[in-house]
């Protein structure tokens, strides 16, 4: 979902956002046109959103048939705020929100989850639980993993391994998790110095760590919000 002000139009960061969700091959995208509840003119927000759709032609997004949902986020959350139990058609301003689900579903392909590799993890965070151990939070990026089975923890520092003893996905407890989930892993006898950001969980021998790799990278233009001087020797 693509937010947009509606008082402010798209702002450089915007098509920065927009570049980026294209270099990475984002396959689809739906504009929410927020804070129109300050906007009296509508042929205002209608150059809003010439200019929306214009913006994501230029970077291969099919902009004239984009989907640009209206509303206002903080008129919707505060009508919740005050009333929890509003229903579809009860408020326009929460029914713009329905709008934009109901357009995400429809617009939007589900991520195919690629559970049959071998399972991978990236860590993003650890966390240190007081009588439990340690949990290493992240999503997992392949295959799935069970409490009980050996993982990996591999990368900076030399490869361990150890045994999943929990799994946990908001506040709620698993025996599994799979590709997609944002999950917390607790590992068996790690301390929390042990590992760090950067690292992965892996099947065991399904992975090994590299000093040197190929990779494709995009330098932003100074144009996008990107550097304003050349790379240098040692950058």
């Amino acid at each position: 979902i693509l937010v947009v002000s509606g008082a402010d139009g798209p702002m450089p960061q915007t098509k920065e956002h927009i570049l980026l969700a294209q270099q990475v091959g984002v396959p689809a995208i739906v504009v929410f046109l927020n804070k129109i509840d300050q906007v009296d003119d509508e042929e205002l927000l209608e150059l809003v959103e010439l200019e929306i759709r214009e913006t994501l032609n230029r970077y291969d997004f099919p902009g004239d048939s984009i989907s640009i949902i209206k509303g206002s986020a903080l008129e919707a959350v505060e009508a919740l705020t005050a009333n929890p139990q509003i229903q579809r058609g009860d408020n326009e301003w929460v029914d713009h929100i329905y709008e934009l689900m109901d357009c995400v579903d429809e617009a939007i392909p589900l991520p195919q989850r690629n559970v049959e590799k071998d399972f991978l993890m990236a860590i993003e965070n650890i966390v240190s639980i007081t009588g439990r151990g340690t949990v290493a939070t992240g999503r997992v990026e392949r295959g799935q993993i069970k409490v009980g089975e050996s993982v990996e923890i591999i990368g900076l520092k030399d490869t361990k391994e150890t045994t999943v003893i929990g799994l946990e996905m908001f506040q709620k407890t698993l025996e599994e998790s799979v590709a997609g989930d944002n999950v917390g892993v607790l590992l068996r006898g790690i301390q929390k110095n042990e590992i760090q950001r950067g690292m992965v969980l892996a099947k065991p021998g399904s992975i090994t760590p590299h000093r040197r790799f190929n990779a494709q990278v995009y330098i932003l233009k100074k144009s996008e919000g990107g550097r304003h001087t050349s790379f240098v020797a040692g950058y």
